[in-house]
C-alpha cells in the first residue's frame, strides 16, 4: 500500500531487496542516520493510474500499519482479500505479499499507511524477531488477527494520531521530537492491539519449532540447512513450508534474528565489530558489515552512530 502514496515524510526510500521466486519484488527502506525508522504516507487510491503495473504485487521487509478514512473495494495481502472500509485497520507483516492490481475496485480509498521497524518503540528495539507475534504491541500482526475495526468515535482520534506523527516526523530535528514520534507511535499500536478480539490464535506447531530451533543457535555458526537437518528436514523442504506459512524463508528467519543482536550489541555496548560477529554467528566484521549494509542500506558503523545521537 506504501508504494500508492502521493506524500512521504522525508528521510526514506523505497528499494528493492530481493525478489521472491515467483517474481515478487521485496523492498526494504533506506533511511538517514539518525533519524528514526518510522515512515507515514498519506495514501488515495484515486491518484492510482487506471491500469495498475504487474509490479504493484510485493512485499515490504518491515511492518505495515494501514489505517482507512474512508473507502470502497479492497486488496489482496497473503492471499486474503481484504475490504478497504472506513475505520478499518489493516497490518501487514513483513514478508507478506501485497497484491493491490489483484483487484479492480479501489477507487475513492484514502488513508493512511505507517511503515516501521520495531527500532523505532523503545519497548520493541531489543525483541527477538521471532517472538514479534507473541508481543502485545504487535498483536494485530499476529496470524489470525491482520485487521481491526475502530470506532465510529474513536475515527478521528486516529487520523489525529497520524497527522500529528507525520507533522512530527517532517521535522524530526526539533526538540523533542523523536520523543513524540516513539511515544504516537507505541499509542498507535495499543489503539490496534486492542482492536484484537480475544483470545489469540494458536501458533503454528512446526514455525514455532523452528524459532525455537533458531533462537536456541543463532549465536553459532550454522545455517539454515543446519537448522532443517537438526529438526529432521531437507532445507528446501523446510524453506518453502516455512515462508508459505510466514511470507519469509528459512534463511531470513535466521538472519533477521541475528541483525536484531546485531544491533542490540551496537546500541547497548562499544564491543568492536569483530566481536559482534564473533556474538551473532556471523563469520567476521567483513562479513557483518556486508550483510549488515544489505539489510539497512546503511554501516554498521554509520549505524550506531546515529543511535549514540539519538537523546
Amino acid at each position: 500500500m506504501g508504494h500508492s502514496s502521493v506524500e512521504r515524510v522525508r528521510g526514506s526510500a523505497s528499494r528493492l531487496r530481493r525478489v521472491l521466486p515467483d517474481g515478487t519484488p521485496v523492498y526494504r527502506h533506506d533511511q538517514r542516520p539518525g533519524l528514526p525508522p518510522v515512515w507515514v504516507t498519506r495514501f488515495d487510491t484515486d491518484s492510482l493510474p487506471t491500469e495498475l503495473p504487474s509490479n504493484h504485487r510485493h512485499a515490504h521487509d518491515f511492518l505495515v500499519l494501514v489505517y482507512i478514512e474512508e473507502g470502497d473495494g479492497s486488496f489482496v495481502a497473503g492471499g486474503t482479500e481484504r475490504p478497504l472500509r472506513a475505520g478499518l485497520v489493516h497490518a501487514v507483516p513483513p514478508g507478506q505479499v501485497v497484491d493491490v492490481a489483484a483487484v479492480a475496485e479501489l477507487a475513492h480509498s484514502y488513508g493512511w499507511s505507517v511503515a516501521f521497524t520495531p527500532d523505532a518503540v523503545p519497548a520493541l528495539a531489543s525483541v527477538s524477531p521471532l517472538t514479534w507475534t507473541h508481543h502485545p504491541l504487535l498483536a494485530l500482526f499476529a496470524p489470525g488477527a491482520g485487521q481491526g475495526r475502530v470506532a465510529e468515535a474513536d475515527r478521528a482520534r486516529w487520523s489525529a494520531w497520524l497527522a500529528e506523527l507525520a507533522e512530527e516526523l517532517a521535522d524530526p530535528d526539533r526538540l523533542g521530537a523523536r520523543d513524540a514520534i516513539a511515544a504516537l507511535l507505541t499509542r498507535v499500536l495499543v489503539a490496534a492491539a486492542r482492536l484484537v478480539p480475544k483470545p489469540p490464535a494458536t501458533p503454528d506447531p512446526l514455525v514455532q519449532r523452528v524459532f525455537d530451533q533458531i533462537e536456541a543457535v543463532f549465536r553459532e555458526p550454522v545455517s539454515a540447512a543446519d537448522i532443517a537437518r537438526a529438526l529432521g528436514y531437507t532445507p528446501g523442504h523446510l524453506t518453502t513450508v516455512v515462508r508459505q506459512r510466514t511470507g519469509r524463508p528459512l534463511l531470513e528467519w535466521l538472519t533477521e534474528r541475528r541483525m536484531t543482536e546485531v544491533r542490540r550489541l551496537l546500541r547497548e555496548t562499544e564491543l568492536p565489530l569483530d566481536v559482534v560477529a564473533a556474538r551473532t554467528g556471523l563469520r567476521d566484521a567483513t562479513y557483518l558489515v556486508r550483510r549488515f549494509r544489505r539489510r539497512y542500506g546503511i554501516t554498521p558503523r554509520r549505524w550506531r552512530r546515529g543511535q549514540r545521537a539519538l537523546p
